[in-house]
């Protein structure tokens, strides 16, 4: 069960931003800061707990669970720092995750030929 509910989850968020960027003027670069704006906001709001436990990986994967990552890591950061925390955070939060995505993309880059379009 824990399977249908991450991917359902997370495919509805995913066709929701594909809705979003089909029928709206929105670049993909506005649409995923805004992602990740509404990921924090819920966090701050104390709802994104809840629901990242229920959902599972369907929401913690996309966009939306960054966010909550990133404002979850600033929170830490302040109440460890004071006010540098709110610039130390964010970072020590998200370095596996950013730097996970960095190497498989070198590693893809080495593997496969881009074409320009």
């Amino acid at each position: 069960m824990v399977f249908f509910l991450g991917f359902g989850f997370g495919g509805a968020i995913c066709a929701l931003v594909v809705l979003l960027m089909v029928f709206s003027i929105l670049v993909p670069g506005k649409i995923m800061v805004g992602l990740v704006c509404i990921g924090a906001i819920l966090s701050f709001l104390h709802l994104y707990e809840p629901f990242a436990k229920w959902a599972g990986a369907g929401a913690t994967v996309p966009l939306i669970g960054f966010g909550h990552l990133l404002f979850k890591g600033v929170k830490e950061g302040i109440d460890q720092l004071g006010f540098l925390g709110c610039f130390y955070g964010g970072f020590e939060s998200a370095a596996v995750g950013i730097s996970g995505a960095l190497i498989l993309g070198f590693l893809a880059s080495l593997v496969f030929k881009s074409k320009m379009k």
